[in-house]
């Protein structure tokens, strides 16, 4: 079920997914992934909660790590592997550990439950240097105001991913969905 997401996303446009370790056989799902459409999609790995479990994920070819929370060793890790690092934060303090740790981009989790955009807004005041990506609370509402607020890239999961139309085989409403998505993106970006 995982790669059929993975096909009606990049269907609709967005080719960078993120496998999550949630998702059974994870590891085995990036490697198959990885070999059938890695030239042309970006696959990551999400939920990596260590070290370790990042090793593995680039050894299977995930091509990025996201992490929902701050690990200073799976930061390492991935400047190690030279491997895209987006350390999990939430707090001021906890996003610039990660950023002075070499975290490429930083996942700021939960966005929605703090405020959603304009807690995000509110943390590129004094942080503009930082490349923030909201996660938990982005939706096609949100999506233009995090953008404006200064979001890198949006970080989206169940609002994209409908499990209910994925098990109905209606994998064409999540790449219409996709599609909103990137429509949003690069109507609000034209617009900043």
């Amino acid at each position: 079920m995982a790669r059929r997401a993975v096909a009606a996303v990049c269907a609709g446009g967005i080719s960078i997914v993120e496998i999550t370790m949630t998702v059974p056989g994870a590891i085995d799902v990036i490697r198959k992934l990885a070999e059938e459409i890695g030239a042309e999609t970006l696959i990551g790995a999400g939920t990596v909660l260590e070290e370790q479990t990042a090793r593995r994920c680039v050894e299977a070819g995930a091509q990025f790590i996201v992490s929902p929370a701050l690990d200073l060793r799976t930061i390492a890790a991935c400047r190690e592997m030279d491997v895209v690092m987006i350390a999990g934060a939430l707090t001021p303090t906890e996003i610039y550990t990660a950023w002075s740790a070499g975290s490429d981009l930083i996942k700021v989790f939960p966005a929605g439950a703090l405020g959603g955009p304009s807690y995000f807004k509110s943390l590129k005041g004094p942080l503009p240097q930082i490349k923030l990506v909201p996660t938990g609370g982005v939706s096609l509402a949100t999506a233009a105001a995090f953008i404006e607020a200064g979001a890198e890239a949006l970080g989206v999961g169940t609002d994209l991913i409908d499990v209910k139309a994925l098990k109905g085989g209606q994998d064409s409403d999540i790449s219409a969905r996709a599609r909103q998505y990137v429509e949003i993106v690069q109507r609000t970006r034209a617009k900043i």
